[in-house]
């Protein structure tokens, strides 16, 4: 059978147009965007092009948009720059138990400059509490992070509830959405955020690029200093052929956004796991609230990681990672109140553009074949 890859929450490939995009840059646009000569003219171009493009998405200002290297780089400069502007006013951040590394990394690092952070606890699907967050202000906080929605399990959360708490008491929000743009809309105005955070190689453009929107007003201290690129906001001549595919993976996601094909393949997949495993299977996160792309399942009893073993030509990922003879469960399950039994049988599959209801058949093939008949 052929390989069948299942993880488009961990990457994406990079989509044809995005590369055809991509090689007038890598071959003859070569100049500096900074630079005022005829070198310059076209690459100038094509970052206002690729700005434009990710704004139409995010239905922002394109002057709202600075690039970065990705999604990591992004949420560390929101939650560092965040940190150092206002850190006269207060130093206490907000933000989930079930938050990427991603964040929780640079809380910790912050922590060790002074700041206080709370994590707050999630239910057992994934979601936090509005009224969670708002019990955990203080006439300190200066910052609340919260994703959008969760790699792991796909759980959708209340943005738009916590950005008017967030406003009520003058404190920065910030969203990873790096697992949410090009699934579901993602829209700054709606969801209320001040800050939110893009990776490309979520989105079917290359791995090293991603983007920060950056609310008008915002006060955000530079995270990489030099010369004055990015308007001052993000030193480093810009990537200009990774920007490009930036921002035609955004055309293409607005394209996209408009069909059922995510939905409908996330629903077969889970459809077709009841069906098959009945109550060997529990889904991980909300039923109805979360990605239409990612299932997250626990095979009760068995173990994830020896499942997806015998199934070499089969990628996903699982819910456990075993190092030395010890295995150690997600923290985001952890976090859901799953026990480590049920855990460790958690295998994550989602779904992409480019998926195909047959390789969704082969896969469920491939999973009785050694679930039921061994």
């Amino acid at each position: 059978m052929r390989q069948i890859y299942l993880d488009y929450n961990a990457s994406t490939p990079i989509a044809p147009e995005v590369l055809d995009s991509m090689y007038p840059y890598l071959q003859g646009s070569y100049g500096n965007p900074s630079s005022s000569h005829w070198a310059s003219a076209t690459v100038k171009e094509a970052l206002q092009t690729a700005r434009a493009s990710i704004a139409a998405l995010l239905k922002c200002d394109p002057d709202e948009i600075v690039f970065t290297s990705g999604g990591s780089e992004s949420n560390n400069y929101a939650l560092k720059g965040v940190y150092f502007a206002l850190k006269e006013k207060g130093n206490h951040i907000i933000t989930t138990t079930v938050e990427h590394p991603a964040i929780l990394n640079p809380c910790s690092f912050l922590e060790r400059l002074g700041a206080k952070v709370t994590y707050v606890e999630v239910d057992e699907t994934g979601s936090v509490s509005p009224e969670a967050i708002e019990a955990a202000i203080t006439e300190q906080t200066i910052l609340i992070t919260v994703m959008h929605a969760n790699n792991e399990v796909g759980t959708i959360q209340p943005l738009n509830e916590i950005a008017q708490i967030a406003k009520k008491h003058d404190i920065v929000f910030h969203s990873d959405a790096a697992q949410s743009v090009g699934k579901i809309p993602v829209h700054v105005d709606e969801l209320g955020v001040d800050l939110l955070s893009i990776a490309g190689h979520k989105l079917y453009a290359p791995k090293g690029i991603g983007a920060l929107y950056i609310r008008r007003g915002t006060p955000l201290e530079s995270f990489i200093h030099g010369a004055g690129h990015e308007r001052g906001m993000r030193a480093g001549t810009e990537n200009v052929p990774y920007i490009v595919a930036l921002g035609k993976a955004a055309e293409l996601a607005v394209q996209a956004l408009g069909g059922q094909s995510l939905h409908n393949l996330g629903r077969y997949f889970l459809d077709q796991l009841y069906a098959r495993f009945g109550g060997l299977v529990k889904l991980n996160g909300s039923q109805d609230n979360r990605l239409p792309n990612t299932v997250n399942v626990s095979f009760v009893g068995l173990d994830g990681n020896d499942i997806l073993s015998k199934i070499p030509q089969l990628a996903a990922s699982t819910g456990s990672a075993c190092h030395a003879g010890l295995t150690t469960i997600s923290p985001v399950l952890k976090a859901m109140n799953v026990d480590e039994q049920t855990a460790r049988g958690t295998i994550r599959f989602s779904v992409g553009r480019y998926t195909e209801q047959e390789e969704l058949d082969e896969a469920l093939q491939l999973l009785e074949k050694i679930i039921l008949e061994n």
